[in-house]
């Protein structure tokens, strides 16, 4: 996630750019095995549940491209099974 700040000064308005979240701070994947850096952060317990192998008791999971991309393909099927049993109540 990215903060943008607008300052004025006397003369002119000043932008400054932050970078939040662990992600943009250079976070690496969490999946045994990989170095890449991560783009998305998860529950731990939702990667888990998908059979993705991270490393660590965190609580939060941080995957990179191909991991997440591979986290949707796994958890796609629960995810529908989940909104046709709220749709039926």
């Amino acid at each position: 996630m990215t903060c943008i700040v607008l300052r004025k000064t006397s003369k002119s308005i000043e932008r400054e750019v932050f970078n939040l979240g662990a992600c943009c701070k250079g976070e690496k994947c969490s999946v045994s095995g990989c170095g890449k850096e991560a783009v998305r952060s998860l529950s731990a317990a939702k990667v888990r549940s998908a059979d993705l192998n991270i490393s660590g008791n965190e609580r939060r999971a941080y995957l990179c491209k191909e991991h997440y991309k591979e986290y949707k393909k796994r958890t796609k099927k629960e995810k529908k099974v989940e909104q046709w049993r709220y749709k039926a109540a």
